[in-house]
């Protein structure tokens, strides 16, 4: 598996860890929240860039990819 590959994993199985949606998966947290964030500004590290991408998948319709992901994947350690 590549790297990638587990990014996507890891993202499908990350949580937000703070704030209105903590505890929901990042895939689930409404799409104007996440523009509200790419508007905002990202938080700095991981969680910025895994928003980020979110935020591209939503403008693109592609979270059933995440979400197939997590349905297939289990969480990595």
């Amino acid at each position: 598996m590549d790297k990638n590959q587990q990014q996507l994993i890891k993202l499908a199985h990350t949580k937000m860890p703070f704030g209105k949606y903590e505890g929901k998966y990042l895939i689930d947290i409404p799409e104007y929240y996440v523009v509200w964030y790419h508007n905002k500004g990202f938080p700095k590290g991981e969680l910025g860039e895994q928003l980020k991408l979110i935020y591209e998948l939503k403008l693109n319709g592609l979270e059933e990819l995440i979400r197939n992901i997590k349905k297939r994947y289990p969480k990595p350690h």
